[in-house]
């Protein structure tokens, strides 16, 4: 199966591509954003993997699943586009850095600077239905995830 990743994790992950698990999530996948609202953008779904080559990788940090509201799921974990109020776990995150170093930083939504500085932002559920958390858990993405886990360890 052809899968649009950046060139190293496709690498890295060629084999999960080819396995039932994978080829059953990706028509589940696409069935879904057939019937309705599904986040984040396609385009959006291996971002993660997209900003953060495999040999960049220093952190990796690990969400749940992609925020499920209207404009606010970017393919990053904890992150949101600019210009959308940040959520609660982002806020968190923050207050707990500025806790840590004792300085003062700018709160930005979508955190992409930390994902091409090394920051693998990852979810461990790549897609969610609208307004449903939670609703692609159990379908291959964790085995997916897992396998990209297992490779950086």
């Amino acid at each position: 199966m052809e899968v649009k990743i950046e060139p190293s994790w496709k690498t890295v992950l060629q084999d999960e591509f080819s396995k039932a698990y994978f080829e059953e999530l990706t028509k589940f996948v696409k069935e879904e954003y057939k019937k309705g609202a599904v986040y984040p953008a396609p385009k959006n779904i291996f971002r993660a993997f997209d900003l953060c080559p495999f040999d960049k990788v220093k952190v990796v940090i690990l969400g749940q699943d992609p925020y499920h509201g209207p404009k606010q799921a970017n393919g990053l974990c904890f992150a949101v586009g600019e210009g959308v109020d940040l959520p609660p776990s982002l806020q968190n995150i923050y207050k707990e850095i500025e806790s840590d170093l004792g300085v003062l930083i700018k709160k930005e939504g979508d955190l992409e600077r930390w994902a091409k500085q090394g920051v693998l932002l990852l979810n461990a559920t790549l897609t969610v239905r609208a307004g449903s958390a939670n609703s692609h858990q159990g379908r291959g993405w964790e085995q997916f995830t897992d396998a990209a886990i297992k490779a950086l360890s």
